[in-house]
């Protein structure tokens, strides 16, 4: 520990102690809102993970009941309601899924990167004592929680939780649980309203993130001497500003359309097998809805995976000993990433019929958005070559992310095209692209991060031990449940099928029904990919073990800086303070100083001054 700690320690007692509720439950310090944000979002991660190993049991064996170890966190009264015999059935399934894909990216992924990673270190790296709106800082959490609280406990209702999908399409999503009396408590209405509050704590961030980057930069940290993370916290806080008020429009548009009787995504015409011609005021647009969605859903993808370029971007340099290769070629790229994720978003929507030129634009948008994303990985990848590389835990995740990330992305470009997509669209070919990029690609980012920060946060290192047991069998279980996808994907397995596709296998016998033929040729995968996803939980318990018990057991850190690195963060005490430095931070050179000739030592931290010349006599 240094000087410095000691110092702050004793200039710390002269402030009021707020005591424990104001310190660390409805604090205004960004340190601590990152921590709530972080163990919020793993908690909410983790409890997604269940929901879907029982859609896994569900698709692997459909005609066994849930096992004793799956099922066991439900009452007999729920198990009664929503099992079949102990079975999952479609409705349960349908149920699980749309909240599976919501929870895992509005409630687990947006906050981990933008509001755990993206709290604590972001202040920090740029010299600041805190975010420009502490206040505001506390809002965006709490609203966060009351709205991801306010989902999950739809799952007590009668009607049960939202099962129109994470997309949550009209006119089904208008018309599901409409047999409940009142409709303020049923679980696809408190979707939108736990939608609309989510939206908002991300958009009280998203501002309060922008103006602390461009307002709270210490002295001589101009744009190009920025860390690469602190662009990609800038560029991920105007995609949230700009894309989400469409959606919230969509779901308090959709919200009236179930509770007030309106029609602006349900058409004149439609008919229910249970009431015949429904009885709506009509003239909407179900289409609408998918474009509101949809321009929030690109962004949202970005909104995902900036924040793990961010941290392996910092991890890459301090672990090779020397700069990230192509600094600004990274922030151009990052900042056009940004604009052209606005211009992409149809290509979810080539099944709704619109013309050639339109789906042409579309097309040329996203495959021209792969190429700043290809930079940017490229950059990193060129970053390791000829580095004196640290194999540390932090730098295993961060290497492993680099080529999973790459799978996603590359099986992601046949989808640009229209004439692909209308064989591969709702198929486990999409699932297996967009988990490749969202779980070992931007999760693997993410324990990076954790394992990178962990000593600046705590003053202890996480046991390496337990992360190699944590990282091995999480990089090949994850590549054991979606490789497979893309081949079940490329055969035709639909996407939603609750049952794994095992009421095809009837017709595999006729040898003139090719469809039921490779549907038995491939429906084995669906025992292995289960497999390796309830292998992934055991993974995890690992990590849940070093987390909490190295904060207290944890090896000490010999310094404030105990990866030799050069950004502004490690000038701060461990932990750091209330006010985060101890000395009016200045910021002399760029982010990346390491390996640099005719220095004592392999690194220059930003806040070292500069030795002056000496003067001749």
């Amino acid at each position: 520990m240094s000087s410095d700690s000691s110092h702050h320690a004793s200039d710390h007692d002269h402030h009021h102690d707020p005591g424990f509720i104001r310190k660390y439950v409805f604090s205004t310090d960004h340190k601590v809102i990152g921590i709530q944000y972080g163990i919020t979002a793993m908690l909410f991660l983790a409890f997604g993970f269940y929901l879907m190993m029982v859609m896994r049991w569900s698709i692997a064996y459909p005609h066994e009941p849930l096992p004793e170890w799956m099922s066991w966190i439900f009452t007999d009264g729920w198990k009664a309601r929503w099992l079949q015999d102990g079975k999952v059935t479609g409705e349960t399934y349908n149920m699980f899924g749309a909240m599976h894909g919501t929870i895992m990216v509005f409630l687990g992924i947006v906050p981990l990167g933008f509001g755990a990673f993206g709290n604590y270190v972001t202040p920090l790296q740029i010299g600041a004592p805190d975010m420009a709106f502490p206040r505001l800082n506390m809002a965006s959490y709490w609203i966060y929680l009351v709205g991801g609280l306010v989902m999950c406990g739809s799952f007590f209702l009668e009607s049960g939780a939202a099962k129109s999908g994470w997309t949550n399409y009209s006119p089904l999503a208008g018309f599901a649980d409409g047999q409940v009396v009142n409709q303020w408590l049923a679980g696809q209405t408190q979707w939108l309203i736990g939608l609309v509050l989510l939206i908002t704590s991300s958009l009280l961030g998203s501002v309060n993130f922008i103006t602390t980057i461009i307002n709270l930069r210490a002295r001589g940290l101009t744009w190009m001497r920025m860390p690469f993370f602190v662009w990609a916290m800038l560029v991920t806080g105007f995609l949230l500003l700009l894309a989400f008020p469409p959606l919230e429009a969509a779901g308090i548009m959709q919200l009236m359309d179930r509770v007030a009787h309106s029609s602006f995504f349900l058409p004149s015409g439609l008919f229910t097998k249970a009431d015949g011609l429904a009885d709506i005021s009509g003239g909407g647009s179900p289409l609408l809805f998918q474009h509101l969605f949809w321009f929030l859903g690109h962004p949202e993808v970005y909104v995902l995976l900036l924040p793990a370029f961010a941290c392996v971007s910092d991890i890459i340099p301090a672990n090779t000993r020397k700069p990230l290769w192509g600094y600004k070629s990274m922030v151009y790229s990052v900042l056009v990433l940004g604009f052209l994720s606005f211009i992409v978003w149809a290509h979810h929507m080539y099944m709704t019929g619109m013309g050639p030129a339109v789906s042409t634009f579309f097309q040329t948008t996203t495959v021209l958005i792969s190429v700043p994303s290809v930079i940017i990985i490229t950059s990193m990848l060129i970053s390791l070559w000829g580095g004196s590389i640290r194999f540390t835990p932090p730098m295993m995740w961060a290497c492993a992310f680099i080529p999973m990330f790459g799978i996603g992305g590359l099986t992601g470009l046949p989808l640009a095209f229209n004439l692909v997509d209308l064989h591969l669209h709702d198929t486990y070919y999409v699932i297996g692209h967009f988990h490749y990029v969202v779980a070992p690609g931007i999760l693997f980012g993410f324990f990076a991060g954790i394992l990178h920060w962990y000593p600046k946060i705590t003053g202890r290192y996480m046991n390496g031990v337990l992360n190699h047991l944590h990282f091995w069998p999480s990089l090949i279980c994850m590549n054991i449940i979606f490789f497979p996808m893309l081949l079940q994907g490329m055969a035709g397995f639909h996407r939603r099928w609750y049952n794994g596709g095992d009421s095809y296998l009837a017709k595999a016998s006729d040898s003139a029904n090719v469809f039921g033929q490779t549907v038995a040729e491939n429906i084995d995968l669906n025992i292995l990919m289960s497999m390796g996803a309830w292998t992934l939980a055991l993974a995890q318990i690992p990590f849940v073990i070093n987390l909490f018990s190295s904060w207290k057991v944890g090896k000490k850190v010999e310094s404030d800086n105990p990866w030799h690195a050069t950004t502004l963060e490690w000038a701060t005490p461990t932990p750091p303070g209330h006010g985060n430095f101890t000395f009016e931070p200045a910021v002399y050179r760029g982010p990346y100083e390491y390996s640099r000739p005719g220095l004592k030592e392999d690194f220059l931290p930003q806040w070292i001054e500069p030795e002056k010349p000496a003067e001749k006599k």
